[in-house]
């Protein structure tokens, strides 16, 4: 970025000598904003290699999901809606399979050999990774959409071709592919757009469309013009999402993540105790075996 005006950021590439807009390009807007690069002392943090890692993690999470929604027949486990169904059905497994090992095997005699490992810590840790599925759910699926509409001196069946002045209304689609109902809001995010019904609640494996009214520019020309949702978990009365959106867009996914996760967490407390970790069996029973049994 190299300034900002009132119409929007001025940028430039750095090897070029001359600015975006100097080539007739819009200045950008913050809904075209995708992330801002971490600085510390006005210098950009690079990680070596860290695309590569993520993308061979985000290719492995995606074969597991198809390889599961495959052999159980279901679309639903697909998606960042389908990784917060995983990460609820495990970490309820592991709960379960914890308190029934530890049940099964509460009075064998054996020697306990203590571990450094706070059983907090273990079920903070799944609370987590439910958080961050149900998180990912809500932000991935959202985020803005750009309509590009060519202001013209003709009509034209192209719905994004519109005459000087005037406007056209286009459907933006609304998908739940989840098994949870979700509440989403499409919001202007430029000039030029109008939302009717910003707010829609659809329920589980539901479709609508919310009507997007593109307003064309008073002079011809190519012209950009945004949207933006967000969307959330039905987890909470839709009154209360109400509210929270309106005091901030991230204000329900907090509410609803802390709706999950501390629940989550003192279940794991009460099944597996405060205690450290101890292993009960000479054998060296599996790793679920050990994290699942009663600490005192």
């Amino acid at each position: 970025m190299v300034r900002e005006t009132d119409r929007g950021y001025i940028t430039k590439g750095d090897a070029n000598p001359f600015t975006d807009q100097d080539g007739k390009e819009p200045p950008v807007k913050d809904a075209q904003i995708v992330a801002e690069a971490l600085q510390i002392n006005g210098n950009v943090v690079v990680i070596p290699y860290l695309g590569t890692a993520i993308m061979a993690l985000s290719d492995t999470v995606t074969t597991v999901q198809q390889t599961i929604a495959t052999t159980l027949g279901t679309r639903s486990l697909l998606g960042t809606n389908g990784l917060a169904y995983l990460f609820f059905s495990a970490t309820a497994l592991f709960y379960a399979h914890g308190w029934w090992t530890g049940d099964k095997r509460r009075t064998t005699r054996s020697r306990k050999r203590e571990t450094n490992l706070d059983a907090r810590y273990v079920a903070a840790g799944f609370a987590l990774l439910l958080v961050a599925g149900a998180t990912a759910a809500m932000v991935v699926p959202a985020g803005t959409h750009e309509y590009g509409v060519v202001s013209a001196e003709f009509e034209s069946e192209q719905p994004t071709v519109i005459p000087v002045g005037q406007s056209n209304d286009v459907e933006y689609p609304l998908v739940n592919s989840g098994v949870l109902p979700v509440v989403s809001y499409v919001e202007p995010a430029s000039d030029g757009v109008e939302v009717a019904e910003s707010r829609r609640v659809l329920p589980a494996g539901g479709q609508a469309a919310a009507t997007v009214t593109l307003h064309a520019a008073e002079q011809t020309g190519y012209y950009r013009r945004y949207v933006v949702e967000h969307r959330y978990l039905a987890l909470l009365p839709v009154g209360v999402i109400d509210a929270l959106y309106e005091m901030h867009p991230w204000a329900p996914i907090v509410a609803i993540d802390v709706l999950l996760g501390v629940p989550f967490y003192l279940l794991g407390v009460a099944l597996l105790g405060t205690g450290r970790i101890r292993d009960r069996s000479r054998d060296g029973p599996s790793l679920l075996g050990r994290l699942g049994r009663r600490f005192r």
